[in-house]
C-alpha cells in the first residue's frame, strides 16, 4: 500500500490503521517535506527577501499557480492558502485544495505561522502537525498585495500565489523569474490546475 493510501484509508478508522496514521504522517513530513527539517541553511538568511510585508494586507486568501508538489500535495489542484493573523499574533493557515481533479475529494491542512522576522515581516515559521518547524520566507509581494512568492532556504520548495484563481502566463514567468534569480532549483516546480 502507498504511504498516501494509508494515510486516506488510516486517517477516519480506528484500529491499527488509526493508531498508525501519526506515525505515516510523521514519515511523509521527514521523508517528504523537506520544508518540515530545520537543516543547515535555514540557520541565516540565504537569499533575498521581501523588504517590508504589511501582514494586515497580507492576510486572506490566496490562490496557489505555481508550486513545488510533496507527498502531501502531489496532484493538487485549486489550491488555495488563507491567513489569519489572531489576537496572539499567531497565523492561523488553511491550505486546501482538491486531489487530481477539481471535483476529487478536498485536502485540508491547518499549519500554524509565526512571524520570525519583525523587522520586515517577510521571514516566518510554519508548524505543522504541531510538531515540525519550517521557515517560510516571503520572497516577494507586488505593491498592491496581489501577487507573492513564497520559497524556503533549501531553494528547493517554493510556491506562486494570487489573489486571483486566474494568472496570465507573463505574470506566472515573472514570477517564476523571482524564483530564477535566488538560485532556486525549480526541477520538480510545476504549475497548478486552478478550474472553478
Amino acid at each position: 500500500m502507498k504511504v498516501e493510501e494509508m494515510i486516506d484509508d488510516g486517517w477516519n478508522k480506528s484500529g491499527l490503521f488509526g493508531r498508525t496514521k501519526w506515525i505515516v504522517l510523521l514519515a511523509s513530513c521527514v521523508f517528504g517535506l523537506t520544508a518540515c527539517r530545520e537543516g543547515e541553511a535555514e540557520k541565516q538568511r540565504n537569499q533575498e527577501l521581501a523588504s517590508s510585508v504589511d501582514l494586515e494586507r497580507f492576510m486572506g486568501q490566496w490562490y496557489v499557480h505555481g508550486y513545488s508538489p510533496t507527498l502531501l500535495d502531489k496532484h493538487a489542484v485549486n489550491g488555495i492558502e488563507t491567513y489569519e493573523l489572531d489576537s496572539d499574533g499567531k497565523i492561523l493557515t488553511t491550505y486546501a485544495f482538491r486531489k487530481k481533479d477539481p471535483s476529487g475529494p478536498l485536502k485540508t491542512y491547518k499549519p500554524v505561522g509565526w512571524v520570525h522576522d519583525e523587522q520586515t515581516n517577510a521571514e516566518w515559521k510554519m508548524r505543522f502537525f504541531g510538531i515540525f518547524t519550517a521557515s517560510y520566507y516571503i520572497v516577494y509581494v507586488s505593491e498592491d498585495y496581489e501577487y507573492t512568492v513564497i520559497g524556503h532556504p533549501n531553494k528547493r520548495l517554493a510556491w506562486i500565489m494570487s489573489r486571483s484563481p486566474i494568472m496570465e502566463k507573463e505574470a506566472y514567468d515573472r514570477l517564476v523569474k523571482e524564483l530564477i534569480d535566488r538560485d532556486y532549483n525549480l526541477e520538480r516546480f510545476q504549475r497548478m490546475r486552478q478550474e472553478w
